[in-house]
């Protein structure tokens, strides 16, 4: 891969991360169409550095947020440390995976379209199906933390969108947008 390249992709995942689209899935289509030949390691390496970039980004975006927990975590507000936990419960699912199957993981990023495609497309079913489903407006469950860190989990397939997946997820739970977007991203 050459320096153009992995500026296009970066310009792929910049434009993608913050949508409830597949940043992953864009980048394998980006990969095709610009015939990058890379290992699937390597695939996933630099899909691991474009995310740990908006990672960053999203630290930036919910600094306020963050500091606020962090705050309330150390002073023991209740409330923070509550949300913590959910957070916490929330990524567990998604780590166990990426511990457990790991080089099953990294296949998926060998730039299988089919694969991509169809996942892409249940994506859009999730994000239309939301269109249809009427909010209850409950309260984030510890529960509900779980039930939306496997939506998480789910998404390194590459073409399930993670924001879209916990999302949809949260809304599917009844939790209103804001509090599905806001918790979507911190986790």
């Amino acid at each position: 891969m050459n320096e153009i390249d992995a500026v296009i992709l970066g310009i792929v995942q910049g434009l993608t991360e913050f949508l409830p689209v597949s940043s992953s899935g864009h980048l394998e289509i980006a990969r095709t169409l610009l015939k990058t030949d890379q290992l699937p390691s390597d695939n996933l390496l630099m899909t691991s550095l474009l995310h740990f970039a908006t990672a960053l980004s999203t630290i930036l975006v919910f600094r306020d947020d963050i500091f606020g927990l962090f705050k309330g975590l150390f002073f023991r507000d209740n409330k923070s440390i509550s949300y913590i936990i959910k957070i916490l419960i929330g990524i567990i699912p998604a780590g166990i995976i990426g511990f457990l199957l790991g080089d099953e993981i990294e296949f998926l990023f060998s730039g299988n379209m089919n694969l991509v495609g169809l996942m892409l497309i249940i994506t859009g079913i999730l994000l239309f199906l939301t269109k249809v489903y009427k909010p209850k407006n409950f309260k984030l469950s510890r529960n509900h933390a779980l039930i939306i860190g496997l939506s998480q989990a789910f998404a390194v397939i590459p073409g399930i969108s993670r924001s879209g997946a916990t999302i949809c997820t949260s809304l599917f739970l009844g939790n209103n947008k804001s509090e599905a977007a806001k918790f979507s991203f911190l986790i």
